[in-house]
């Protein structure tokens, strides 16, 4: 992908722009590592590489962004990096109706199972999505205690607690947290997978990667990959 990069650097506009991107934020415990640092500097600094690229998506005027924050197999995680984790999603909150603001007049909603996540926090989270609920700028999708099987199963479990004997893909379509489908996913960091996110969205979706490590990633980089996607011939199986 790096054949691109000075090509890029300098284009801040597009002709063709993705309706729904997914962001896997990958890297943040390698380049802490590299560093010497423990992990959690890593996440701090790639909460403000979210910061920053949300405002450059609001910028843009892409309509929906989801960013695959925590997922479900992330508890396995040492409690020490989940609980600097869920202080990080704390701080977020108490801070995003000001600084999420500034640029693009976003939107914040939480995609995920809430079992399992404090009280305190659920009810930030509850108080951030009513207070930019009437916004009309990007929808920003926080998956946090996500995972893209247990979303499917809770689509079909919803449906048929209410009385679906036969299920269609758009019953689904409309039950599973994020809608549109997705039409590109981002992943940096080298890894090249879906980790289990937006499984049933991505059915179409274009990938971008990227060896950029997710503290590293910037509006140059979101720019290289919305670049890629512009100049893709997107044929959906036909």
């Amino acid at each position: 992908m790096a054949l691109f990069k000075k090509k890029q650097k300098e284009k801040k506009e597009f002709s063709v722009l993705p309706r729904h991107i997914g962001i896997i934020m990958d890297g943040n415990g390698r380049w802490a590592k590299k560093r010497g640092l423990p992990r959690t500097a890593g996440h701090r600094a790639g909460a403000d590489v979210f910061e920053k690229i949300c405002k450059e998506c609001g910028r843009l005027g892409i309509e929906e962004v989801t960013f695959y924050a925590f997922s479900t197999e992330n508890w396995k995680r040492p409690k020490e990096e989940v609980d600097t984790l869920m202080r990080l999603f704390h701080d977020f909150l108490i801070e995003a109706k000001e600084r999420l603001t500034e640029s693009g007049d976003i939107r914040i909603k939480f995609v995920g199972e809430r079992e399992g996540i404090d009280s305190k926090l659920l009810s930030l989270m509850d108080e951030a999505e009513f207070e930019t609920a009437e916004r009309k700028g990007t929808l920003v999708n926080l998956a946090i205690n996500y995972g893209g099987r247990q979303e499917i199963v809770s689509a079909v479990n919803k449906l048929i607690a209410e009385g679906k004997t036969e299920i269609t893909e758009k019953d689904i379509s409309s039950n599973v947290y994020t809608m549109p489908d997705c039409d590109l996913i981002i992943r940096p960091s080298g890894e090249e997978r879906l980790s289990n996110f937006l499984l049933w969205q991505a059915a179409y979706s274009e990938f971008w990667y990227s060896d950029v490590l997710w503290p590293d990633f910037d509006e140059e980089d979101l720019h290289e990959a919305l670049y890629e996607f512009e100049h893709r011939n997107r044929r959906f199986g036909g």
